[in-house]
C-alpha cells in the first residue's frame, strides 16, 4: 500500500511547484460560496412538509345519541331561560381540521354571556365563541346554578 502511495506521489511530483491557476473570467468565490455549494438542499420541496402532515393525527367527530343531544338540549335551554346569572360552564366540542378528515376535541371554561341562536353560538365573556352545533359536551361549573336536568 505505501508504494501505490509513493508511485501516485511521483506521477504527480512535477505539478506541486507550479503556481495556483486563477481563472481570467471568473473572480474567486470567498469562502462562504464555496461552503455553499456543499450545503443540502431539499431535493423535493415541501415533501418535509407533506410527510410532517400525513403523519399528523385527527380524531373522528363524535356521533352523540339521543341521550346524549337532548341532554345538551335541556342544558342549553337551561343556560337560555337564566342570562342573567351568567353561570360559568365546561363545553368540550369538536373543531373540525382545515387540511385532512376528522378534528379535534377542544375544551372551553368560563361564564356564559350570552347565546347567539342566530349563529349558532355560545359567547363566552372573554370574548371566545362556541359552535353549537359541535357541542359534545356541556357541564355547568358553578354549584349554586345547579339545575335539575
Amino acid at each position: 500500500m505505501a508504494k501505490d502511495r509513493s508511485r501516485d506521489f511521483q506521477k504527480y511530483a512535477d505539478m506541486l511547484e507550479l503556481p495556483h491557476h486563477v481563472s481570467a473570467t471568473h473572480p474567486p468565490m470567498d469562502a462562504a460560496e464555496r461552503a455553499a455549494q456543499f450545503a443540502p438542499f431539499a431535493a423535493l420541496t415541501g415533501y418535509g412538509d407533506a410527510v410532517r402532515e400525513r403523519a399528523r393525527l385527527t380524531k373522528a367527530r363524535p356521533q352523540l345519541d339521543e341521550e346524549e343531544m337532548e341532554q345538551i338540549n335541556r342544558k342549553l335551554l337551561w343556560l337560555r331561560g337564566h342570562p342573567e346569572e351568567k353561570p360559568e360552564i365546561a363545553v368540550t366540542y369538536f373543531l373540525p381540521d382545515r387540511k385532512k378528515e376528522g378534528g379535534a376535541l377542544m375544551q372551553v371554561r368560563g361564564r356564559l354571556k350570552k347565546i347567539l341562536e342566530g349563529k349558532g353560538r355560545l359567547l363566552m365573556e372573554d370574548g371566545r365563541s362556541v359552535p353549537i352545533r359541535d357541542l359534545v359536551e356541556i357541564h355547568i361549573v358553578d354549584r349554586s346554578f345547579t339545575p335539575q336536568l
